[in-house]
Order: C-alpha cells, then sequence, then structure tokens
C-alpha cells in the first residue's frame, strides 16, 4: 500500500488517489499526510483551526533579488546533458538569449511568523517567496531550473514542477505546461525524452508581434504541475518577476518615472491566506475538491508582518496568490477610515490611465500596481492594507464588507525624504480593438460534473485539444461560470480585453489587458483574444487552483 500520496505509479492522477483513499478506508488517516508533518492526523480540515499569532511582529521580507549565472554546460535550441526531455525551444534561433540565471526548486527552512515553530517549505532556491527576477523588455532569457524535492518525501504536494511564467508572451516549450513536468526520477506523460536534473525554459521577452503597447511589468512564476499546483504553490513554489521597458524604466528621472528601486519604494507583495494546525505547522487539504480557505493572513510568507516607510510615493505590487480566497484591498488609517491610492496596472499592464481608488477587487493571480504617497501622513503614523471582503465558502465571497477589516501589512511612516517620483495620469496606450476581423465565437461553460470540476463536460486531458485558434486571428470567447460557484479564469500566451460582463462594459479598472477573468457565480464574460508569434499547446483553467488539478482546464493549440 502506498505510504504517501507521491509514492503512487506517475501515471496516477489526483483523482485516483483520491479514489483510492475512499476505496480503502483511508481517508482519515491520510489527513496525516496534510499537515507538513505527517504525524498530526486528524478529522478533516474544517477541524483545523490555527492558534491565535500576534499581528506585526515580523518584519516584511523583501525577495533578494536574482542574479545572472554563466551556465554549464551551455543551453542550446535542444535538451543538453542533464535536462529532461523537452521539445526543440521554437524561437531560439530568432532571439538567442543574452541574460542566463539558475534556481533550484528545493526544501529550505521558514518561519512564518515568531511564535510558530521553523519548518521546511519547498521554494525557488529553498525561499518563500523565491528570489525576483528583473528583466528588460527585448532583452532575450533562459533560467535553468534545477529540481531538488525530495522524491520520497511524505506530507502534501508532488515533487515533481513544472515552472510557469505567469503573464509572459513565451512560446510552449516554455510555458510550464502542466503535463510537463518532470523530476530525477520522472517526467509527465506530455514530456519527450523522460526525467532529468534540470529543465531550461528559453524567455525571448518580447512583447506580442513587438508592440510595445502590449509590454508586460509584473509577472509571477509559480509551479504548474499537473493535479498538485495548489499543494506545491500552498507549499512555496511562487515569486515575482519584473520586466522594464522605455516608459515604465525603474527609474525615478526617467519614462513615467514611477517610483522606483526594487525592494525599496518598488515593493511586491504576495498576499496569502494559510492555516496552521495545533502545534503551528502548515496544514493544507490535499484531498478536498471544493478549494481551501485558511484562517491566518500573510504578505511574503509572513502573518501579518510590518513595513517601515519613508514618507514619500511608494509602488506596491500586489499578487493574490492563494488558492481559493478573494481578496478586496483597501488602504485604511489607524482607525479604520479608508484612504485613497493610484491604481496603475492591472495584471501587470500599465492602464492607459491612472486612476484613484479606495478598493481592488482580487481574484486569484490577479495583480495591481498601486502607488501609496505616505507623505500625506505624520511621521510616526500607522497605515493597513486591508482584505473587506468576507469569504466562508470556496464556493465564493460573500456580499458582506469587513468592518473592522482584516489588516495584513501593517506600514510605519517614518521622516519625509527626497522624492523625484511621479504618479503621471497618462500611462500606456492600448493596442485598438478589430472586431471586424473576428474570425469565430467559442464559449466555455465552467461546471460541476460528476463530483469534479469541468469544461464544457469534458475533464482536462494533456493529449487533446479541446480548441485550434489561427495564430494572428482574433476570436471572442464567451466565458460562463455555471452554479455557485466562483471561477478566476487565467488563459495562456497571450493577454485578452473584456468586452462586457453580463452585457455591460468592464470597468475602468479591467479596461485595459488582461490574463485573469474573475467570474463570479452565474457570469457570462466575452473576451476578444488572439495568439500571436508561436504556434503550439497552451492551456486554460481555473485559477482556483484546487478546481484546476480537479480537472477544470483545457488545452488549445494555436495553429498556422
Amino acid at each position: 500500500m502506498p505510504s504517501s500520496p507521491t509514492d503512487r505509479p506517475a501515471t496516477a492522477t489526483r483523482r485516483q488517489v483520491l479514489k483510492w483513499c475512499v476505496a480503502s478506508g483511508a481517508v482519515t488517516a491520510v489527513y496525516g499526510l496534510l499537515s507538513s508533518k505527517s504525524s498530526r492526523a486528524v478529522d478533516g480540515s474544517q477541524a483545523i483551526r490555527s492558534p491565535f499569532l500576534q499581528p506585526f511582529i515580523d518584519q516584511l521580507p523583501i525577495p533578494p533579488i536574482k542574479q545572472p549565472v554563466v551556465l554549464i554546460p551551455a543551453p542550446g535550441k535542444n535538451p543538453v546533458k542533464g535536462e529532461a526531455g523537452r521539445a526543440p525551444h521554437q524561437v531560439w534561433d530568432q532571439f538567442p538569449p543574452q541574460v542566463a540565471y539558475e534556481i533550484h526548486a528545493r526544501p529550505g527552512p521558514h518561519r512564518f511568523h515568531a511564535h510558530l515553530p521553523e519548518e521546511i517549505v519547498w521554494g525557488y532556491d529553498g525561499l518563500l517567496p523565491g528570489p525576483t527576477f528583473i528583466g528588460r523588455v527585448g532583452i532575450p532569457v533562459v533560467v535553468r531550473y534545477y529540481n531538488e524535492l525530495p522524491a520520497d518525501h511524505i506530507g502534501f504536494g508532488s515533487p515533481e514542477i513544472s515552472t510557469h511564467l505567469h503573464a509572459a508572451h513565451t512560446p510552449p516549450d516554455s510555458d510550464g505546461f502542466a503535463g510537463d513536468y518532470f523530476s530525477v526520477t520522472k517526467s509527465g506523460p506530455t514530456l519527450p525524452g523522460g526525467p532529468g536534473l534540470f529543465y531550461d525554459y528559453h524567455y525571448p521577452a518580447q512583447p506580442p508581434e513587438g508592440d510595445p503597447r502590449a509590454v508586460t511589468g509584473t509577472l509571477w512564476y509559480h509551479d504548474h504541475r499537473q493535479d498538485f499546483t495548489a499543494a506545491n504553490v500552498y507549499k512555496g513554489l511562487a515569486g515575482f518577476v519584473l520586466a522594464f521597458d522605455d516608459l515604465d524604466t525603474g527609474d525615478e528621472t526617467t519614462g513615467l518615472r514611477l517610483p522606483a528601486g526594487v525592494g525599496k519604494y518598488d515593493i511586491p507583495l504576495l498576499l496569502q491566506d494559510k492555516k496552521f494546525d495545533a502545534s503551528g505547522h502548515l496544514f493544507f487539504d490535499q484531498f478536498d475538491p471544493e478549494g481551501f480557505l485558511g484562517d491566518q493572513y500573510l504578505v511574503n510568507g509572513k502573518v501579518q508582518p510590518y513595513l517601515n516607510v519613508d514618507a514619500r510615493k511608494y509602488r506596491l505590487r500586489l499578487l493574490n496568490g492563494n488558492t481559493t480566497r478573494f481578496f478586496e484591498m483597501y488602504l485604511a488609517d489607524e482607525h479604520d477610515r479608508d484612504q485613497e491610492f493610484t491604481f496603475i496596472a492591472s495584471d501587470g499592464n500599465l492602464l492607459p490611465e491612472s486612476l484613484t481608488l479606495k478598493k481592488i477587487l482580487l481574484g486569484m493571480a490577479e495583480r495591481a500596481d498601486i502607488i501609496v504617497d505616505f507623505s500625506k501622513y505624520d511621521p510616526g503614523a500607522k497605515i493597513y492594507l486591508v482584505n473587506r471582503l468576507e469569504q466562508n465558502d470556496p464556493r465564493k465571497p460573500t456580499d458582506k464588507r469587513l468592518y473592522p477589516g482584516i489588516q495584513m501589512l501593517e506600514f510605519r511612516v517614518g521622516n519625509r525624504v527626497d522624492d523625484r517620483s511621479q504618479i503621471p495620469k497618462k500611462l500606456r496606450e492600448l493596442p485598438p480593438i478589430n472586431g471586424a476581423a473576428v474570425a469565430r465565437t467559442r464559449n466555455f461553460k465552467f461546471e460541476r460534473t460528476n463530483g469534479q470540476w469541468a469544461i464544457n463536460g469534458r475533464f482536462f486531458d494533456p493529449e487533446r485539444a479541446d480548441a485550434d485558434p489561427a495564430r494572428g486571428v482574433p476570436e471572442i470567447w464567451t466565458l460562463e461560470a455555471a452554479g455557485g460557484w466562483a471561477h478566476p479564469i487565467h488563459i495562456h500566451c497571450d493577454d485578452f480585453r473584456i468586452l462586457s460582463i453580463n452585457d455591460i462594459p468592464p470597468p475602468p479598472e479591467w479596461s485595459g489587458r488582461k490574463d485573469m477573468m474573475p467570474l463570479l457565480p452565474g457570469d457570462k464574460a466575452r473576451l476578444l483574444v488572439r495568439f500571436t508569434d508561436f504556434t503550439g499547446r497552451y492551456v486554460m483553467h481555473c485559477h482556483n487552483t484546487v478546481h484546476e488539478d480537479h480537472a477544470m482546464m483545457l488545452r488549445f493549440d494555436v495553429v498556422l
């Protein structure tokens, strides 16, 4: 009998594991595998309640910036010695890499809170979040991902990886296809050539068709292993990638002059919920297909940390890195009064114009770049990043707003300093919408089928393509959330434009390019999609990653 979920045959799926557990009467015992320490068995995830943790005693961690290296053996268009099998890099000759990195998916020590025990997470370079990559648009990159996760581990997660650079315009060989997972002992059913020590990803770093209006700025990389994305990302496999160009330069004296200095005045913030068991160790229910809600709120891997800020403007890059929980983020003072901030980018893409807001909704995997001017506050003031959206059910959030809200991050305002940054009204022009060129309309219904999650009644099969859009030809895709569940939908390869939601034009904050479409129950959204530059297989899926892992994903092939 298998001793852990990862001791099953390589061809077994999460759904087969669940059926095995039910058939063998092992469900209760399996919960011992859900914690990071397998010795603790419980009656189910609903019985778990995290211990009380005092907020704002840990300082916000800032992920280190990843530095380039020289790769040995040198990477190439085709797999090199030691590399897992893969298809040849599609545009290697057209965009040969100018910069190289290596990163290691491996276990590492982590403490989620000063009053919790240190434990082992899975992280890129053993860190949660992983190191931040900084790139320049137009400078092609190769990244060598080593898999050093333990093949014999006990607990939730699976030690094979397939890394997806979310929001990147990337050829399919380097997109992190869910079936292209690998480790030193085995690989996915769609990965040609078998396992290996590493996998070289080629990122051309070019905007679609070379159009500077289609540049993406805030990206994130995370594991995308078929059937185990939720567990592996929850366990720590996620990090940021920030891209700059001639407009969004990363310099406060050039271009748009936005707040700059990654880690100083330009800060990536990974927002997550998690749950801890009675002994303070990370807990995750890997077998419930509904979704998973934590009861502690973390930023960059710490429970409710604080950050000392100068009294000047900051660019904060918010990322909802949750499994199931939606956030609606506010800025509030010590009396829980909502404050204004400037919203400049959705899903990593600068809007045509900046917006003054007091709240921003974030479905899972959505990003929002905001600017907060702390010079408006007196030294010694405390300002909070607050979630006010109530969600007690994995199905969906409620309509209730929380007062007081959940304070996720405390900003401690210091003295005024020199600030050369600006908040421009005009940001990045959008490419035009050419509705007259639309070739066809496709309809996709996200629904519950036989106790699992399906798209148009079908479960994900990595060997089957369910759509074949032609390269460069615009289409309208209609996405519908059936039943009482929310489904944040992500489409790989290229951004899309939202034409309407329930026959109503999108709000201004969704007027730009998007790669996420958060569908609330009953929503029907019409999107203009167009896939450029590359051909091959990609996926669309629900980014409630538990739904994704329980088959709410489809493969589409971009064809000539």
